[in-house]
C-alpha cells in the first residue's frame, strides 16, 4: 500500500484547530496547530506536536510560559495571521491580554491553557513537547471548540 493510500484514514482522525503563542521579552509569537492532546491526569499534563522552525519555540524550550489558545467555533478570525507564518508578529493586530505567568491570551478564543514544558521528544518531522498545564482561563463558554478533519495525513 503507497504511503498516500495509508495517509487517508489518518487524516480521518479529528483535532482541534489552536494556537500556541510564547512571549520572550516584548516579543510575542505564534503558531497555528492541530495536535494538541491531553496526555496525564496527575499531574495535568498536555502535548502539543511542533515543528521546531514555528516562531516562538524557542522561547517554549527555553521554559518560558506558553499558551495553547482554544479555537472556538464562534470567532476563528485571528486564525489567518498564522497560517502561514508571519514576518512582523501579528499581535498588534490580535486582542490580546498577558496574564500573570506571561502568558498570551487571545481575547477572541474559547479557552487558554497555560503551560510549562518538561519534556520533549523527536519522533518524527515534528518535536512532541509534554508540558505541564499551571493555568486555564475559560473565555467563552458557550462556543464549542473547532475542530478539523485532513484529507491526508501527509498534510496540513
Amino acid at each position: 500500500m503507497s504511503d498516500a493510500d495509508k495517509a487517508k484514514a489518518v487524516g480521518h482522525i479529528p483535532s482541534g484547530l489552536f494556537i500556541v503563542c510564547a512571549k520572550d521579552g516584548d516579543q510575542k509569537d505564534g503558531y497555528l496547530a492541530s495536535w494538541v492532546q491531553q496526555i496525564s491526569f496527575k499531574p495535568l499534563l498536555i502535548a502539543v506536536a511542533c515543528n521546531p522552525d514555528r516562531k516562538g519555540y524557542e522561547a517554549i524550550r527555553s521554559g518560558k510560559t506558553f499558551t495553547v489558545n482554544v479555537v472556538g467555533d464562534h470567532d476563528g478570525n485571528y486564525m489567518k495571521h498564522f497560517w502561514s507564518g508571519y514576518d512582523e508578529s501579528p499581535f498588534s493586530e490580535i486582542p490580546h491580554k498577558v496574564s500573570e505567568n506571561d502568558g498570551i491570551l487571545i481575547d477572541a478564543a474559547k479557552s487558554v491553557i497555560e503551560c510549562k514544558m518538561i519534556s520533549k521528544t523527536n519522533p518524527g518531522d515534528h518535536e512532541i513537547i509534554v508540558a505541564e498545564v499551571i493555568d486555564s482561563h475559560i473565555l467563552n463558554e458557550e462556543a464549542k471548540p473547532k475542530t478539523h478533519i485532513r484529507k491526508s495525513g501527509l498534510d496540513y
